[in-house]
């Protein structure tokens, strides 16, 4: 089985977003949907009827242009959208006979699906697979009227929004799926779309939305009960309990209310348990909202709403109450305060807060039970086993921890001890772990993990692969070769090594530089290349700002010449490595981190990886030869020795001094960040592994280092015209008198600086000019100022 092509039918917001994911794998997508009942008055004006193609194919052709204004972008690079070929359904269904795969993404309606299957069915060619992205309607009931063969290619394939970032996709088969489709669909789903896959049942909601639901609504009521304000509750629900900082209220005015209620009632209407349809009845006050349509951000209020006040804008919340916004709450909790301050990690945090005394943790313990027995109680209607649910809720809701592995942070037995103090009834699946003796869900074993299942009574291991690295369990392997405070150089087998950058932040010190050193030092002699990976929330967002004011403040231009010299050599010993270095990056990999990735010889970079030099946003320019990488990436093309390269320059200098970001490692590559030979991979999970089997490769092709070239520069006539550009960018009010200095600055380096034009200089002329640039600008007071203003905010001065 291949999908090389797809079709999705139904062309909203969900609809589009499914085919611009598609397209930023590189699948071609016809997009459809149905042929609009009258004109606008501009068709009316422009002349059309409703033959028009135009007009015909508008719901499409308008979903597919919100794409490129959507926010946050759905595409990884706008030009993506060309793989988008817009349709209707009276017109167009003949293309289904081309595609691989059909996904239907219409209204949930359960007559209009089954009419519409009915219709797929005339044009599809045999083999073809077919699926919907419902969120509850049952799978097994859209095609009871279905040919066999129809039924045996059939499943659900429920993504969760926006489906570029969320990670979830939930596969829910029918009852007469063939196995070998459900099989292609997972792997497909993992490595192509980048996702991570559950096997969900036919059941209302299936897996994510059915617990998440439950617990949301499970929050809104103890609230009611408790007293408590929207914001104290989104304050206990979020970090502290191992949630997202949207936490429960302000997640649900970005899902939207009106969502929400309507999966809530999926569970209403198909359900005959009365126990279950109370679990889902919606408060009155949000159903309220609703009728009042405050959704939330599309709506522009909601639990939340932003109001201008003299003194700035101002953030209210909703008195469920009296349905007035009052000014946001203080939570003021001590038990919430000690979890936030707790040493250690997020299962320290949640202990304190659960077991505390005060309102908050009664609270937090409340919903936390309600939310944990209900999930027990589901197994094995909705899923089979424990980890497809904790997996599907940190993937679908962005939990750090799923339900059966915070019941085991808590504790099993003292948890259930107080449950049953509570006069709780215990689901199955819990009873049964107790009488086995067994105190937690799950147990590691030689180096295996292993979960409790509820079927066989005992523990299964959980399902382990190769391509999916854990650099934590690596070196609990004893696989370390060499650590320090910032950095550690990890044997990942095979002969290829990594180097783990884990100082705080992932912030680049005379730590990590130290390491950079001894680890290509080391590879050199006794592998066959290097990693640069780590697991971390990001890549590398650069040097510690800190110790440079500090240094800066303290005027110890000696130590600052020394530190960025030798953040200097550090890149260029990764470019010229006698074996080959593969860079591994992913989030964030700004400044110092985008250094380290350019100074690698490949990169095999996440797909959502965030990467540019944004060093003028504090005051200072690259430092570590990231205006010489920009540089060469953009004239390395420039092959006629007489060409004019001040063009090339020009969008160098653009880059830099605008700090601008490529928000996906497809538009680094658009933006020559990344070169044509570096590789994406759409699933974090396998970022290591396909670095390692790049390293691997590049190695067995017979790896030829590189060879330090002498550089061709616009010079003195050049910085002149790139000095012209910023006065005049001055002089109208575009930049402040300090961004056209760091422009100057950067431009100095970028073409050569007081030489003619088109003179050949080394990349140590042009890192010397760099380095005296940056020591330059550390002395400014305005970068200072802009430097303490990030360290205290964490956004850029213009000042």
């Amino acid at each position: 089985m291949q999908i090389k092509s797809a079709a999705v039918l139904g062309a909203g917001i969900m609809g589009s977003t499914i085919a611009a994911h598609l397209a930023n794998v590189g699948i071609p997508t016809y997009l459809l949907d149905i042929v609009p009942r009258e004109l606008t008055e501009k068709e009316k004006s422009q002349g059309l009827t409703m033959e028009s193609p135009a007009v015909r194919n508008r719901l499409a052709a308008g979903g597919k242009q919100a794409l490129l204004k959507a926010k946050p972008a759905p595409l990884y690079s706008k030009t993506d959208v060309e793989l988008i070929n817009v349709g209707n359904f009276e017109d167009d269904l003949k293309v289904l006979g081309e595609v691989d795969w059909i996904i239907e993404v219409v209204v949930e309606n359960l007559a209009i699906k089954k009419k519409l299957f009915a219709r797929v069915d005339e044009y599809r060619k045999p083999g073809t697979i077919v699926s919907s992205n419902t969120s509850g309607i049952s799978i097994n009931a859209m095609i009871e009227d279905m040919p066999q063969e129809f039924k045996e290619h059939f499943l659900g394939t429920h993504f969760f929004n926006p489906p570029r970032y969320m990670k979830l996709l939930e596969i829910i088969p029918a009852k007469e799926t063939k196995q070998e489709v459900v099989d292609f669909m997972m792997h497909f789903g993992e490595r192509v779309l980048g996702k991570g896959v559950v096997l969900a049942k036919d059941t209302p909601n299936f897996i994510a939305n059915r617990i998440g639901t439950y617990g949301l609504i499970a929050t809104a009521k103890e609230m009611q009960e408790r007293g408590l304000s929207i914001s104290q509750v989104d304050a206990i629900t979020g970090p502290a309990m191992g949630r997202p900082k949207s936490a429960s209220f302000r997640t649900l005015d970005m899902v939207g209310l009106d969502t929400f209620v309507h999966v809530a009632n999926n569970v209403v209407e198909n359900t005959d348990s009365a126990e279950e349809k109370a679990a889902f009845d919606v408060p009155k006050f949000m159903l309220d909202m609703v009728d009042k349509k405050w959704l939330g951000d599309k709506s522009g209020q909601g639990f939340y709403r932003k109001e201008r006040t003299p003194k700035g804008k101002q953030i209210l919340e909703i008195d469920y109450n009296s349905m007035d916004y009052k000014p946001k709450e203080k939570a003021g909790f001590a038990s919430l305060e000690a979890a936030k301050a707790a040493p250690g990690s997020s299962v320290d945090k949640l202990k304190m807060l659960i077991y505390g005394k005060d309102e908050a943790a009664k609270f937090a313990w409340e919903t936390a039970k309600k939310a944990l027995l209900y999930t027990a109680a589901k197994i094995p209607e909705i899923a089979d086993d424990i980890v497809s649910i904790d997996k599907a809720m940190k993937w679908g809701f962005n939990w750090k921890m799923g339900p059966f592995e915070t019941w085991d942070a808590i504790g099993v037995e003292k948890s259930v001890e107080r449950m049953k103090q509570d006069g709780e009834d215990l689901p199955p699946l819990v009873e049964k772990l107790l009488a086995k003796g067994y105190k937690s869900f799950y147990k590691k074993d030689e180096g295996r993990l292993y979960y409790f299942d509820l079927e066989s009574g005992g523990y299964k291991p959980t399902i382990e692969k190769p391509e999916i690295i854990q650099l934590k369990e690596m070196k609990k392997a004893d696989k370390v070769i060499k650590a320090n405070s910032g950095a550690s150089l990890i044997d990942m087998g095979d002969g290829v090594a990594c180097l783990e950058f884990h100082s705080p932040n992932n912030a680049i010190g005379a730590d990590i530089v130290q390491m950079i050193n001894y680890a290509v030092e080391e590879v050199e002699k006794n592998y066959e290349g290097l990693v640069v990976g780590n697991q971390g929330k990001n890549f590398c967002v650069g040097a510690n700002l800190m110790l440079l004011l500090m240094e800066a403040q303290d005027d110890n231009w000696d130590d600052i010449n020394f530190i960025v010299k030798g953040f200097q050599d550090a890149c260029m010993t990764l470019k010229y490595s006698q074996k080959p270095v593969v860079a591994a990056p992913f989030a964030m990999t700004l400044g110092g981190g985008c250094e380290v990735m350019l100074g690698s010889h490949r990169v095999r970079a996440a797909a959502e990886t965030y990467i540019g030099q944004v060093e003028s946003g504090v005051g200072l320019i690259p430092g570590g030869g990231g205006n010489k990488e920009v540089l060469i990436r953009y004239t390395e093309g420039v092959t006629d020795p007489k060409a004019d390269l001040q063009p090339y320059v020009n969008k160098a200098f653009e880059m830099i001094a605008m700090s601008k970001v490529a928000t996906s490692a497809k538009e680094a590559q658009d933006m020559n960040l990344l070169r044509d030979t570096d590789k994406i991979t759409v699933n974090q999970d396998y970022l290591l592994y396909d670095a390692k089997q790049t390293v691997l490769a590049m190695a067995q092709e017979g790896f030829e280092p590189l060879r330090p070239k002498k550089l061709r520069v616009v010079g003195e006539t050049g910085y002149a015209a790139l000095k012209l550009g910023a006065y005049t960018m001055r002089e109208g009010g575009f930049i402040s008198a300090h961004d056209e200095k760091i422009a100057n600055k950067i431009s100095y380096v970028l073409t050569g600086g007081s030489v003619p034009a088109n003179t050949l200089v080394t990349e140590q002329y042009l890192l010397d000019l760099e380095r005296e640039a940056f020591l330059s600008l550390c002395g400014e007071p305005k970068s200072q100022e802009r430097m303490m203003h990030m360290l205290k905010t964490g956004k850029p001065l213009r000042n």
